[in-house]
């Protein structure tokens, strides 16, 4: 990571595009993230009512209400609530398939530590490695018919709690304004 300054910051990384058969052609992206904690808002803006604290409070109850539903319905069938969140990202990448790097990058885990993950889902007979023809070092992961269905009765118990808390995270979200 390259520091421009206090305010941003400037991630270079190399991502894997149309792998073609005599070259393997790398797209760098730029991913600038802006602090916005460091700048100073205006006067009016700063202060801060007790409904806007109350607002934050209930939000991130929320938020940790959903989080513990998804770790104990992971837990259920049999899954570590990372395990999930591997599925899941691997489930809806294009082609339904994603690299070790990808995973990683969606995670927000190290290439080693998505790469042990990958081998414990593999393990439970949830993951397939596919290693490239084009390139010997790519390894796709796929999800297995097993994983498949067990993604698919978590995503339905996920999409209707969302659904039911829905009206809340709207209004709670409406008083932020």
């Amino acid at each position: 990571m390259v520091q421009t300054s206090r305010r941003s910051a400037i991630c270079i990384r190399p991502t894997v595009k149309n792998i073609a058969p005599k070259a393997l052609r790398l797209n760098f992206y730029v991913s600038v993230s802006y602090d916005k904690a460091m700048t100073k808002p205006s006067p009016q803006k700063r202060s801060l009512k007790t409904i806007d604290y109350q607002t934050l409070a209930t939000f991130r109850y929320e938020l940790r209400c959903f989080l513990n539903f998804s770790q104990k319905a992971a837990k259920k069938n049999g899954l570590t609530p990372q395990q999930h969140q591997a599925l899941l990202a691997i489930r809806s990448a294009a082609a339904n398939s994603m690299t070790i790097g990808e995973l990683a990058d969606r995670l927000l885990l190290r290439p080693h530590s998505a790469s042990e993950l990958t081998d414990r889902l593999a393990l439970l007979g949830l993951v397939e490695r596919t290693p490239s023809e084009l390139d010997r070092r790519i390894t796709s992961l796929h999800l297995t018919p097993k994983a498949e269905d067990i993604l698919a009765s978590l995503s339905l118990a996920h999409r209707d709690e969302l659904r039911r808390i829905r009206p809340l995270l709207t209004e709670l979200l409406g008083n932020l304004d």
